[in-house]
């Protein structure tokens, strides 16, 4: 559990909000989403890492989980998101 509590330290010192309806970290600013199954199933230097990553494009999101989301999934929160 200790492992989880210093992920959450990690995306929450970065910016990152968690949303509880969609189990979700958001960082509006740097245009980064993290699904939680995404920040269990990874190490906090993979999550440092990324979280280090430039943002993308203006206008674009990044989106980390552990199965690439569909199209419609990434524009149905690109457009939540913006």
């Amino acid at each position: 559990m200790r492992n989880v509590a210093t992920k959450e330290r990690i995306l929450e010192d970065a910016g990152y909000a968690y949303s509880f309806d969609r189990s979700i970290y958001i960082n509006r600013v740097a245009r980064k989403v993290f699904s939680v199954a995404f920040v269990q199933d990874h190490s906090e230097a993979d999550l440092e890492a990324l979280i280090k990553k430039p943002a993308p494009p203006a206008g674009q999101w990044c989106f980390h989980f552990n199965s690439e989301p569909s199209e419609a999934v990434k524009r149905d929160l690109s457009a939540i998101l913006a």
